[in-house]
This record gives C-alpha cells, sequence and structure tokens, in this order.
C-alpha cells in the first residue's frame, strides 16, 4: 500500500488518495422546512410533536445550509477536505415518496453538487439519513414492504438526476437506529413503539437496499455503492465465568453489529441474535436475502463506542454498571472508569475503532472501507476573543485518527475518513443542546465559526499523516 507523509517526527502516514471529509445529514443542516416545494417528512412531524424533542427544538431553520450551501463548500475548501458526505431530502425530492419529482428540489442538488466539483470535493451522497416522507409513513412506513420498493423507485430518479455529478452512493445511515429507536422505542420518527412493526423494519430497510443497490447500477454502473452501519466492537472484562461471559459476547455482537452486517455480507440473519428487531420468516420471501447481499463496493462504518460485558447481578448493580442488552443471566454492560466519557455518555475508546476496522477488514477481505461518522459532542462556546477552544474534541479526534492508521499500518483497508460533523446542527432528539460540528454555528445569526479541530483536523489533511501517540504522550488539546 502506497503511503505518503514523511513518518519523521512521529507523523503516521495515512495512504496516497485518502478521502479526506466531513459528513451532514439533510435534516440536521438544511433548514428551508417548507421551501421551494419539499413535502413533510417523519421528523418534521416527530419533531413538532410536544415534548418530542428536547426544548421543543426542531429543524425548520437548522443550520440553513439550503441557502448557505454555497460558503459552507468554501469553508470545507478553506480545510483542505477532498470530500463531502451529504444526505438528500427524500421529501425535497419526491414530496410524496412516489410519483412527481421536485424539480426545485433536484435543482438544489444538482446546485450544491457542482459547488462542490468546482472545489475538487468529492461527494458520498446519502439516500436515506432517517427523513422518510410522512406521506409513506402514512401509509405504514418501514413496517411495510412497499416502502422497500419506493426507496428503489426514489434510488432510480437520484441516479438519472444527479449520477453524473456522484462519487460514490450510500443507500442506507444506520438502520439499526431507525429500527429500534424509531419503531421500537419510539425515542426518534416516527415515534413508533410496536415490536412487530420494528422487526419488519429491518426486514424491509435491508430489502431497500439491496433494491436500490440494483437500481442504482442499473443507471450508474460504475459509481461505487455502499452502506453505513453503526458498528459497537464488544469485549468482555475479568475472567469469572468466562463460558457464560462468552455466550454474552456472541449475543451482544449479533445484536449490535452482525443484524445488518450478516444480511448484507452473507445474506442471512445471524443466529445468535436475540432481539425484538429479529425478523421473522413471515416477512421474508424468496428471494429476499440475495437481494439483500448485492455485492458492496465499499462499507461505511459510524464508529462512536464500545460496549463492554462483564460478570455481575442486573438485580443489584454497581457504580459505572447497566443491565446487559443481551439478557444473559449473570452479566451486565460496564463503563470501565479508565476510559472518559462525552457528555453524551459514550465511552471514548480509540482502540474500538482500531479493533473494529482490523475485524471488518478479516470478515471482508478486499472491500473498501470508510468511517463515514467519527466525532464527539463538546460543551463548545465562543470566548472573549471570538473563538471556540473544543480541546476535548481535539484529543477524540487525535486518538481516533491515530487508531485509523496503526489499522491500515496492520493491514486494515481503510480508504477515507469523515468527521461528524461538518457544523454544529439539530441532533435529533437533542435538539440543538449537543454540538457535534468542527464549526460552531451561532443558530441566532448562522455565524459559523471554526473550532480548533477545525484547524487540527486541516492541518492532519494536509499533512496526510497525523502525529503519533507514542507512549506516555498525550494528545493535542
Amino acid at each position: 500500500m502506497t503511503t505518503t507523509g514523511s513518518g519523521t517526527d512521529g507523523a503516521l502516514p495515512f495512504p496516497a488518495g485518502f478521502a479526506w471529509g466531513a459528513a451532514t445529514a439533510a435534516y440536521q443542516v438544511e433548514g428551508a422546512a417548507d421551501a421551494d416545494g419539499r413535502g413533510p417528512s417523519v421528523w418534521d412531524t416527530f419533531s413538532h410533536t410536544p415534548g418530542a424533542v428536547h426544548g421543543g427544538d426542531t429543524g425548520d431553520v437548522a443550520c440553513d445550509t439550503y441557502h448557505r450551501y454555497r460558503e459552507d463548500v468554501e469553508l470545507m475548501a478553506s480545510l483542505g477536505l477532498n470530500a463531502y458526505r451529504f444526505s438528500i431530502s427524500w421529501p425535497r425530492v419526491q414530496p410524496a415518496g412516489r410519483g412527481a419529482v421536485n424539480q426545485k428540489g433536484l435543482d438544489y442538488y444538482r446546485a450544491l453538487l457542482d459547488q462542490l466539483r468546482e472545489r475538487g470535493i468529492a461527494a458520498t451522497v446519502t439516500l436515506y439519513h432517517w427523513d422518510l416522507p410522512q406521506a409513506l409513513q402514512d401509509e405504514g412506513g418501514w413496517a411495510v414492504r412497499e416502502t422497500a420498493r419506493r426507496f428503489a423507485d426514489y434510488a432510480a430518479i437520484m441516479a438519472e438526476a444527479l449520477g453524473d455529478r456522484v462519487t460514490r452512493w450510500i443507500t442506507l445511515n444506520e438502520p439499526q437506529v431507525v429500527a429500534s429507536h424509531g419503531y421500537l422505542t419510539g425515542e426518534h420518527a416516527p415515534g413508533v413503539r410496536d415490536a412487530a412493526a420494528a422487526a419488519a423494519t429491518t426486514h424491509h430497510l435491508l430489502l431497500g437496499h439491496g433494491l436500490a443497490v440494483q437500481a442504482l447500477r442499473a443507471v450508474t454502473p460504475d459509481t461505487p455503492v455502499g452502506i453505513t452501519l453503526d458498528m459497537h466492537p464488544v469485549q468482555v472484562i475479568g475472567n469469572q465465568r468466562p463460558d457464560v461471559l462468552e455466550q454474552a459476547r456472541l449475543i451482544t455482537d449479533a445484536v449490535q453489529n452482525g443484524l445488518f452486517l450478516e444480511p448484507v455480507l452473507q445474506g442471512s440473519y445471524p443466529a445468535q441474535a436475540r432481539t425484538p428487531l429479529l425478523p421473522p420468516e413471515s416477512v421474508i420471501a424468496a428471494g429476499d436475502m440475495d437481494t439483500i447481499s448485492q455485492p458492496l463496493d465499499f462499507l461505511g462504518v459510524n464508529y462512536y463506542s464500545a460496549v463492554y460485558l462483564r460478570a455481575g447481578d442486573p438485580d443489584d448493580l454497581r457504580r459505572n454498571e447497566e443491565p446487559a442488552r443481551c439478557a444473559v443471566p449473570g452479566v451486565v454492560e460496564y463503563r470501565p472508569g479508565w476510559l472518559e466519557q462525552t457528555p453524551m455518555g459514550w465511552l471514548i475508546d480509540a482502540d474500538g475503532l482500531y479493533d473494529l476496522l482490523l475485524r471488518l477488514s478479516k470478515e471482508a477481505p478486499g472491500l473498501p472501507l470508510y468511517v463515514t461518522e467519527n466525532g464527539c459532542a463538546a460543551e463548545d462556546y465562543v470566548n472573549q476573543h471570538g473563538q471556540v477552544n473544543d480541546g476535548e474534541r481535539v484529543s477524540y479526534l487525535h486518538q481516533h485518527l491515530e487508531a485509523a492508521a496503526r489499522a491500515i499500518n496492520d493491514g486494515a483497508r481503510l480508504a477515507g475518513y469523515f468527521v461528524w460533523s461538518l457544523l454544529d446542527n439539530f441532533e435529533w432528539g437533542w435538539g440543538y443542546q449537543k454540538r457535534f460540528g468542527i464549526v460552531f454555528v451561532d443558530f441566532g445569526t448562522q455565524r459559523r465559526i471554526p473550532k480548533s479541530s477545525a484547524r487540527f483536523y486541516s492541518d492532519v489533511v494536509r499533512a496526510n499523516a497525523v502525529p503519533s501517540l507514542s507512549p506516555g504522550r498525550r494528545p493535542l488539546g
């Protein structure tokens, strides 16, 4: 593997041609919720439901990138980024999720793509980042099979309209979260709490992915197509009850990772998965698994945290323990005290990213990997000098980029990295209370202020190398 960067002064190089980008999602940044013919999405409906989102926040305005995309593209160019991952708002281009196309919506994405191309920034386009047209939800949403067919039709429309401007396609973002949070617990849009609907949603999302892959390749056969999954490596602590802990690890891994990864790569659901999200045979038609397991051109990985298991009593939890989602008696999930946590309560564990990239490279040899999201919320504020010094995020990014470089050196086929997120934005159920951006957004004025993390990330991008975290050396920030 050819790399650039001298490797001197403790710098770890990345491969030549590495994709350095930032990521956003349509509903989180675009705003312009009712502009130019856009139809409502499930997130419009959900965020306007009293009590659904922290502080009553909505994505009506968000970062207003619908009107400010030129400014944001210039921001990316100023940081030296060569890639941008964004999603298309399905109801902006097809308001009812079927039938007539909204030309003004297509024009917006064409203009954005042209602006990116002008600045030498390759577009990674996600077709679905959770904003289902409300009209389709009114007909049952992802819990009904027809939505998968409508998604394939939408994919074909996007390929015809935008395919000459797109560098790579992503069908779905984190389908597991859609099924679990949207249809099982109701924490996310559409706010459904129905185990049967959630299980059907799992299968129909995956079927929609497979059908969309076919539709995209029929129109843009030379454009790489992949899917983005959220992944959580599972670790076991301690040597008490090793057989029970191994059983718990296998079940947890099947639920957290295998439920969507195994169908995509192998065409089957994991036998170890014990979860309400596992589809029953009644929703799986002949040929479905072959459709779902269409060969991928790459795999997108969203990584934020790992899961730790240890022996314990779920009925008598100790400090940093929680009931294990695998529900194996005598096992608890644990938050190791030696690991820091983000303001979201997520463990900061860069070694988990290293382990995950190597695992995936072994399970799917030859398949390029992209880290399509990685980042953290921080308690950001503008200081008296008009600056945002987010040292915690700098440290987080430093650790994870160093882990990614080590993984590449040890054989992982990582082809790109997209920081989450370019901008502070509407953070789903948290509204505007959690900031993930490397660029600060004053939501009252829409002023953008690159943070310290943006400068750090830009330095890594321009060097195509990250300073090494040698033993005893603290990360920058």
